[in-house]
């Protein structure tokens, strides 16, 4: 199951990382960081961008290297993963256990035993 949202930590802009992307003048590397995220996100990947994402996420082969050279990205196979993902995002297996439990906690707030059920 994909994730609603990813978290993105307000230093962003200043990650040393993405600092070297803008002062080479590879602001469209940086932008196709962000997309993989939130792909990744979307569909529950876990952190793994595979290849086929890499036109639906705005990016090249030689964004893809220049995420793999900065260390934002390692290579995998059949596409990359990003770098750290699991420290700042939900894996699908917590997410999946989080909807879980809201579900129960809804179920035992809205059915609660011995009440009737309204008309």
């Amino acid at each position: 199951m994909g994730l609603p949202w990813i978290r993105l930590e307000t230093n962003l802009p200043s990650n040393p990382k993405i600092l070297q992307l803008v002062s080479e003048g590879r602001h469209r590397a940086a932008f196709v960081y962000v997309c993989g995220l939130a792909y990744v996100g979307q569909h529950g990947l876990d952190g793994f961008v595979p290849t086929v994402a890499l036109p639906l996420i705005h990016g090249s082969k030689n964004d893809a290297a220049l995420l793999v050279a900065v260390g934002l990205w390692r290579t995998s196979p059949g596409g990359w993963l990003i770098n750290g993902w699991a420290d700042y995002q939900a894996t699908s297996e917590e997410t999946e256990q989080r909807r879980k439990r809201a579900q129960a906690a809804a179920a035992a707030r809205w059915n609660k035993p011995g009440e009737k059920e309204a008309s």
